[in-house]
Order: structure tokens, then C-alpha cells, then sequence
């Protein structure tokens, strides 16, 4: 059975790219800050009868990042790493002119050097996969200028381009960095949390990340609204 680790998997769209997964027969380690939401995360993807290895913990702590690798390597090995945890910087989104520094600080701590971290971690065993995969999950605000997004998109940007150098780096994997698009999660009620316009579910753009792990293109920067657009 193939491997994944995917970060931030409590909910929204972790969550389901993690249903989706165990569909297809991938067992998995899930991550996530809030205890209580990744045990009934893990229970649901557990019905569908592969292996769940649930961790919760910050990414930001190494010691919490080298149990989720020694958590793949006794499930077998690691195909997959999905890097979806993320901090916005402030809660609600604000001008950079509010932005708290230590909100800053925080976004890229958690968007950047985590992400890198776990991937230093893991790269022993995504190297010795016949097909070892990096999903960064990135944003529409890494190339785009939206206001109040400025942290959290500078944050995006950074990991966008840290997947590029990896990608070059390191020829035998994919890198993929994909930007979802506007989805109803809790992650963008908190950043703007008088939005009441309708997006769409979470689990209506996993069909983009299959698409990816099925044809396997070129690494690179990919939006998952065109790929599903493009089935």
C-alpha cells in the first residue's frame, strides 16, 4: 500500500484529500494542532479500512515533525508528503500597515520553514520511493495582490518558491505546489470572517490532487480550479 503523511488533516481540505486517499486503498499519517478534530478525522478515514497513524502535534516542533516520518517508516515507507498546515499571520486578516510582526513571524514559521523542515525529514524515504511526491499547498495570494492577505500571501510565495528549488534539486521526485482556490473552510472564516458569499466545499477540489497523483506532470505550480475544470 502506498504511503502518505498530510499535515493539517483534521478538517476541511486535509480531511478530505485524506478520505479520498484511504478510497483508494493509501494509508496515512495525519497531523494536526486540535486533539479532539484529528481523532474524528482519523476515525472516518479509518472506515475505509487502511492503516491511520493520527499525531497531534505542531508542526513547528522538530520533534513532533520526526514522529510523523518514523510514523510512515513503520507503516512502510513514505510516497507522499502533502504539506497543508498553515497560519494566517492574523486572525482576522489585516492591512500590513496592523500586521503584528509576531503574527508574521508565526505564518512563516509555520508556511515556510515547518514545511521545509519535514521535508528535510522526509526526503530519506521520499528518495527510496519508486514515486516520492511533495504537494506544498499554496494560495491564489502567493502570486496575486489581495489586500490584507499580504503576511499570509508573502508567506505562500516563499513556499512556492522553495518547492521550485526543490523540484530542481531533487529530479527524482515531483514537487507540485497547487494552489486550491476558494474554498469554505474554517481557515478563511477566520481570515475574513464577515465573508458571507457562498465557495465551494473542500472535498470538490481533491479531484484536482487525484489528477495530479494519477498523471503525474512535470513539477511545478498548479491551480486545482483548472484541473478539475480540465477533466
Amino acid at each position: 500500500m502506498p504511503v502518505g503523511i498530510i499535515t493539517g488533516a483534521s478538517k476541511g481540505l486535509g480531511r478530505a484529500l485524506a478520505e479520498a486517499l484511504a478510497g483508494r486503498g493509501w494509508d496515512l499519517v495525519l497531523d494536526a494542532r486540535g486533539e479532539e478534530a484529528l481523532a474524528k478525522a482519523a476515525a472516518a478515514v479509518g472506515r475505509y479500512g487502511t492503516r491511520v497513524s493520527a499525531l497531534p502535534g505542531d508542526v513547528t516542533d522538530a520533534g513532533h515533525r520526526a514522529a510523523l516520518v518514523a510514523a510512515a517508516r513503520v507503516l512502510g515507507g513514505l510516497d507522499l508528503l502533502v504539506g497543508n498546515a498553515s497560519a494566517l499571520g492574523a486572525e482576522p486578516l489585516v492591512r500590513l500597515a496592523e500586521l503584528p510582526l509576531d503574527g508574521l513571524r508565526r505564518a512563516l514559521e509555520v508556511n515556510v520553514t515547518a514545511a521545509l523542515g519535514l521535508v528535510q525529514e522526509a526526503l530519506p524515504l521520499l528518495r527510496a520511493a519508486a514515486a516520492g511526491t511533495v504537494i506544498a499547498v499554496s494560495s491564489d495570494a502567493a502570486a496575486q495582490a489581495y489586500e490584507t492577505w499580504g503576511g499570509y500571501g508573502a508567506s505562500k510565495a516563499a513556499l512556492e518558491q522553495l518547492a521550485a528549488v526543490l523540484a530542481v534539486e531533487e529530479p527524482g521526485l515531483r514537487v507540485w505546489a497547487v494552489d486550491p482556490g476558494d474554498m469554505a473552510t474554517d481557515l478563511y472564516a477566520a481570515a475574513v470572517p464577515g465573508d458571507t458569499d457562498e465557495r465551494p466545499a473542500p472535498d470538490t477540489v481533491v479531484p484536482a490532487f487525484l489528477r495530479l497523483l494519477d498523471e503525474r506532470p512535470a513539477s511545478g505550480r498548479y491551480a486545482a480550479p483548472t484541473l478539475v475544470a480540465g477533466r
